[in-house]
């Protein structure tokens, strides 16, 4: 049956109505920032590393450094050096060299390193949880064949990265469809409490997200390590699984997931026994059928048990949602004090939003009785959980893309160039949805009554013809006892005609069909939706994106840090090597602290006799600006009010002195902005 919209009973209800909606097109569209269901961060990035990426050193370095944008977690293992037969030269010994808001760290080579081209490789888990790994070269005198080839696995990649990736989805989508059904059903629709099919939902929900929580728990130490899937069930890997910010996350997971079990027993089962009889909510504020039986006793027992499980429930889910900010993307970046609230805030919303979505499509589908009044309130809620998501949103938005050249220059950035298409697609449908709800909410015309009449009475007649057809059959003196399978043949037959009635009585009312079919497209872009926001989790972030695209063989000033440099150096005398480690603090423009440390290979302070500073930034012919620090300590030297009066790429030229004739001067170009 094709349904026609009726004519507008007045032109004010439709000026009325459009200042809304358009409100609700604005905040979706602002919406489109969001991190979505579980919003991404900031991966850590490799900013720069000492030797660089392709550089030629004359004499072999002390040690290898690298610098990270964010926290990581790294062991011995973490850093391999390996010489061009693919020998591993390092010492094995991991150098915590983090100084403040500097995330640095190193490895000790071992003396008398020929010349010839020296593999790095590395890996690290991020503080967002996300391994990360890379390698590079270096050569010492001058380039060389070598035996090693570059790893083309990178941490995260193979099968058990996709097996994550999946465990990701599906515990994003229980937790969403767990927390919104049930919103649904205590803010929208108290009755649905007793619906078989709003039970099996929620609880598949729950199983849902507690077997993905369990397989991320068994994959994570293969997932961060060797990638092999047998690694799953080695208990020392599961062990140290448990010792990290990940693995606790997943537990305490679950041991909430065991109170959600005890909410969803409540639920549907007091709860429920409460509203099965009803022939309404209740919650609108009509009169259930038996209330003239309710006593003050159970009415007020009624308030309390609503109000424990509103309380319960919002603790519970905002516990779970917490496992996600405290252990992931929230948790590492700028701000995360603030970041982490607010993505509790944005999940729950999310949830709300597309849990109960999917909610109101299997009571559409599945329930012939739903009241309208319900429908017409979860629309009041999605609109306000839409609303969050785009303030929440925004700001998550802000922290991972942080430039315009991000947005469209990065992997990231594009794919929430894609999200924002998706979202904007699920707000256009959304409004098709929001005119059917009015039309289900509002009064009928005379004429459209009349049709509707005339389609019920027809369905009416069936019905009863069909239950005539049943009670003669039910009459019939064919029994279990007689022909028990002559029984079962026509209680079949009598559950397929009733589910025959209910499926007409549904599609009778063609407001109903209608929001049926709009809330069916509407979920199936959410599921696309959702897809790709699990992708844009594991993805690195435009911010730290661009910040580990800007590494090369100039060191990279990262925002609100100190520059930090290290220069092996070798004046040819006896006890002429070493290494010299600059900071340059705040490292902008303007006034500055310096900061040189003179190390010998083995890392101990190297007192020297004389050490001199300059800094020249040749684009703009500026310089030598001499600097000549003073001795603070034994092998370290600063200098106050070190002036850099533009932005670009600076030289810094250090002049070692190591004795009355041997000298020698060192170079390192750092980015200033």
């Amino acid at each position: 049956m094709t349904a026609t919209a009726p004519p507008p009973s007045t032109a004010r209800v439709r000026a009325t109505a459009l200042l809304p909606r358009l409100m609700l097109v604005l905040a979706a569209l602002l919406a489109a920032f969001f991190a979505a269901a579980a919003p991404a961060s900031a991966h850590a990035a490799l900013t720069a590393s000492d030797p660089t990426d392709g550089a030629v050193v004359a004499t072999a370095p002390a040690q290898i450094t690298l610098s990270f944008s964010e926290g990581v977690a790294m062991n011995g293992d973490s850093i391999r050096v390996l010489d061009p037969q693919g020998k591993r030269v390092d010492t094995g010994e991991l150098r915590d060299l983090c100084s403040g808001s500097l995330i640095r760290y190193g490895t000790a080579l071992r003396p008398g390193l020929p010349d010839g081209t020296y593999t790095v490789a590395w890996q690290a888990i991020s503080a967002d949880s996300h391994p990360i790994s890379g390698a590079f070269t270096f050569s010492i005198g001058a380039p060389s064949e070598t035996a090693v080839s570059l790893p083309s696995r990178t941490a995260g990649d193979g099968p058990v990265a996709v097996a994550y990736g999946i465990a990701r989805y599906v515990a994003y989508a229980g937790f969403a469809v767990l927390v919104g059904a049930a919103a649904f059903i205590l803010l929208c629709w108290r009755r649905g409490a007793a619906q078989r099919p709003m039970q099996k939902l929620v609880v598949r929900a729950w199983v849902a997200l507690t077997v993905a929580t369990l397989v991320m728990l068994l994959l994570r130490n293969p997932y961060t390590g060797s990638g092999n899937f047998a690694d799953a069930f080695d208990l020392a890997g599961l062990k140290a699984v448990l010792e990290t910010k990940s693995g606790a996350s997943l537990v305490s997971r679950l041991l909430l997931l065991g109170a959600a079990a005890l909410f969803i027993t409540v639920l549907f089962g007091s709860y429920a026994r409460r509203h099965a009889s009803d022939g309404s909510d209740g919650s609108d504020g009509s009169a259930p059928s038996e209330v003239s039986e309710v006593s003050e006793e159970d009415a007020k027992g009624e308030s309390d048990l609503v109000f424990g499980l509103g309380i319960g429930g919002t603790v519970v889910a905002g516990g779970i949602a917490a496992t996600w900010a405290l252990s992931e993307h929230a948790s590492t970046g700028i701000q995360p004090a603030l970041a982490m609230p607010v993505d509790i805030l944005h999940l729950l919303a999310v949830a709300t939003w597309l849990g109960g979505l999917t909610a109101l499509l299997v009571a559409l589908h599945k329930v012939p009785g739903i009241e309208r009044t319900a429908i017409r309130r979860f629309s009041t809620v999605a609109f306000t959980s839409v609303l969050v998501l785009a303030g929440t949103g925004t700001y998550q938005a802000w922290r991972q893309v942080g430039s315009w050249s991000a947005l469209t220059g990065t992997d990231y950035g594009r794919l929430l160039l894609l999200k924002i298409g998706l979202v904007a697609l699920v707000v256009a449908i959304a409004y098709t949805s929001r005119k059917w709800t009015s039309r289900l909410a509002g009064d009928r015309s005379e004429a459209e009554a009349e049709v509707a009449g005339k389609v019920e009475g027809k369905v009416e007649v069936a019905g009863e013809g069909e239950r005539a057809c049943d009670v003669s059959r039910e009459t019939s003196p064919v029994t279990a006892a007689s022909d028990p399978r002559r029984a079962a043949q026509l209680a079949r037959q009598s559950a397929a005609r009733r589910t025959a009635r209910e499926k007409r009585a549904r599609d009778a009312d063609p407001d109903r069909a209608g929001l049926r079919r709009s809330v069916l497209a509407e979920a199936g872009v959410a599921v696309v939706l959702l897809a790709v926001t699990t992708i844009l989790t594991s993805t690195e972030p435009g911010r730290a994106a661009e910040l580990e695209a800007g590494r090369g063989s100039t060191a990279t000033a990262v925002p609100d840090r100190a520059v930090k440099v290290t220069l092996p150096f070798d004046t040819g005398g006896q006890n002429g090597k070493g290494s010299v480690r600059l900071q340059l603090d705040p490292g902008r423009v303007g006034a500055n602290t310096l900061h040189v440390w003179a190390e010998t290979p083995d890392g101990k302070p190297l007192d020297l006799p004389e050490l001199k500073v300059s800094f020249t930034l040749e684009a703009k012919e500026i310089g030598p600006l001499p600097v000549l620090p003073e001795r603070a300590a034994p092998g370290h030297w600063t200098a106050s009010g070190v002036q850099l009066p533009l932005a670009g790429d600076w030289r810094i030229d250090v002049t070692i002195r190591t004795s009355d004739i041997d000298q020698t001067t060192v170079q390192k170009n750092v980015k200033i902005g």
